[in-house]
């Protein structure tokens, strides 16, 4: 892909994005659907998909992102359902997806087939991450798909080279390829903790907001590259990475803190846009490389059906069966509903990390055309079947999460306390001889009170405008009309662009901390 092209799907995946956005549509699937839509047009570019793009350029810092966005503990605590799935589901979609391929595709031989079930067994949780946050899905769904998407990719690359290597017919097998697991992951775990330190460590002493996020936007690509080149898992060194450094962000400056959440959604906004885009737009490559024929669908067709169908058949016994044997699960983990289950179970979209290992199998290998085929068919067949059919089941199946009272009336505890240390650290610092004016410490003192009351003011009132909501409209009314007069006074020349500048972003920090909720 060259620069033009590249311009052009990066400019055109953004259009679309806004769009949907506009829409309140999810915008991964308008692109997916836009791209198969537009694949055909006459004289449009061939936007090939380059797997060391998408390997090393795009998922890193996709997977950082989710990472840093992520919480620690949530994901600690539901390390043991995170593993069934990250690890036990993405062999089990190998295996399955494998036998149903073999017996679908008889030419296809049984490593071939597994090569297939590699390729397809990781779910990319984008698309249903987007839409159970829009739907509000409750906390531990969302933990358990993010979870699952971080680590996933990792089991997937590793059974997926297996699997290569027994189709090719050289010396590695399951044994080696578990020794080689269980190394790599241990190493990525290893290299990213070790990396995460010491980025957090220079950091603290850069002390400069735009240098700390640069050295950030490095940490996906070195911790992947790294890692790789030492034979561990790069997938896992950029999760755990990402997962120490925001679990260390509130350690930071409020600058570095602003910044970094700017960056990394912009990034994500245009990373996420350009793959879906991408995803669509290979159907023309796809149909032109294979000969496709009613028994080559049909075939598709059941290996689609047989990665949504794995999904089902491993997510419930993997849910009940533990807790039914350890009474130690049933006492540490809420139990499990069924519609929960039934969401999670249904949320299996796959992405463009298939795609990428399909494009990346060797062109010697028996059966590539048709494995990368199959691949196309599941990862667009899921995205759009299921992805546009999950607003429906949720829905249907009134799964939502109740958190945000319960949230609420512990921030209010909190920030009730936080409020009371501000006063008493405000109140020693007066004792201690400060000569600050009494009507600056009468100010602050009621700023610190007044949001102490402002969570329980949220929380009493459902419809009527709070005290402290009205403080924040009039607040802003007040930043708009200042921000006026200073534009005004640069355009008329009575101030240098560099003063405008230096005000809007007070006044920007300003709205910014009234508008945090």
């Amino acid at each position: 892909m060259h620069g033009p092209e590249l311009l052009l799907l990066l400019v055109g995946a953004l259009l679309v994005t806004a769009v949907a956005k506009r829409l309140s549509a999810p915008a991964p699937l308008v692109l997916v659907a836009t791209g198969l839509a537009v694949s055909f047009i006459p004289g449009l570019p061939e936007f090939a998909l380059e797997p060391e793009l998408i390997l090393v350029l795009v998922l890193p810092p996709l997977l950082y992102s989710a990472a840093l966005d992520s919480s620690y503990h949530n994901i600690r605590a539901n390390l043991r359902p995170i593993g069934l799935l990250a690890v036990g589901l993405v062999v089990a979609t190998t295996v399955g997806v494998g036998w149903v391929a073999h017996l679908a595709l008889p030419g296809l031989s049984i490593p071939a087939a597994l090569v297939l079930g590699a390729v397809v067994a990781p779910p990319d949780a984008v698309a249903a991450a987007a839409i159970g946050r829009r739907l509000n899905l409750p906390r531990r769904t969302m933990t358990l798909l993010t979870g699952e998407s971080l680590i996933n990719d990792a089991t997937a690359l590793t059974v997926y080279k297996v699997a290569i290597a027994a189709t090719l017919g050289t010396t590695a097998t399951w044994v080696d390829g578990t020794r080689t697991f269980v190394i790599g992951a241990g190493g990525g775990v290893v290299i990213g903790l070790a990396i995460g330190v010491g980025v957090r460590w220079l950091r603290d002493r850069l002390d400069d907001g735009v240098m700390e996020s640069s050295l950030g936007m490095l940490v996906p690509f070195g911790a992947y590259l790294f890692a790789e080149e030492l034979g561990s898992s790069g997938v896992l060194a950029v999760v755990v990475a990402g997962l120490y450094i925001g679990h260390q962000a509130p350690k930071s400056s409020y600058y570095t803190r602003l910044q970094d959440t700017a960056v990394w959604r912009s990034v994500d906004v245009l990373l996420e846009s350009f793959v879906f885009a991408l995803i669509g737009l290979q159907l023309k490559n796809i149909v032109l490389d294979v000969d496709i024929t009613p028994d080559l669908v049909g075939a598709a067709a059941a290996v689609l059906g047989a990665t949504i169908a794995v999904r089902f058949l491993w997510m419930y016994p993997a849910a009940y069966i533990p807790r039914f044997l350890s009474r130690r699960i049933q006492e540490k983990e809420p139990a499990p509903g069924w519609r929960g289950i039934t969401v999670l179970s249904w949320a299996g979209m796959r992405g463009v990390v298939s795609l990428a290992a399909a494009s990346a199998l060797p062109h010697e290998l028996p059966g590539r055309d048709v494995i990368v085929f199959c691949a196309f068919v599941v990862t667009v067949g899921t995205l759009l079947l299921q992805g546009l059919s999950l607003p429906w089941v949720i829905r249907k199946l009134g799964v939502e999460g109740d958190e945000e009272r319960e949230d609420a009336l512990a921030e209010a505890q909190v920030q009730h306390a936080a409020a009371q240390a501000a006063v008493k650290r405000l109140d020693e610092v007066i004792e201690s001889g400060d000569q600050t004016p009494d009507h600056i410490v009468e100010r602050l003192r009621v700023l610190a009170e007044h949001r102490g009351n402002a969570a329980w003011e949220r929380l009493g009132r459902q419809e009527d405008e709070s005290p402290a909501a009205s403080y924040r409209r009039l607040r802003r009314t007040m930043l708009d009309a200042e921000r006026e007069v200073f534009v005004e006074a640069r355009d008329e020349g009575r101030i240098d662009d560099e003063v405008l500048f230096r005000v809007l972003r007070e006044l920007d920090l300003e709205e910014a901390a009234i508008s945090r909720e």
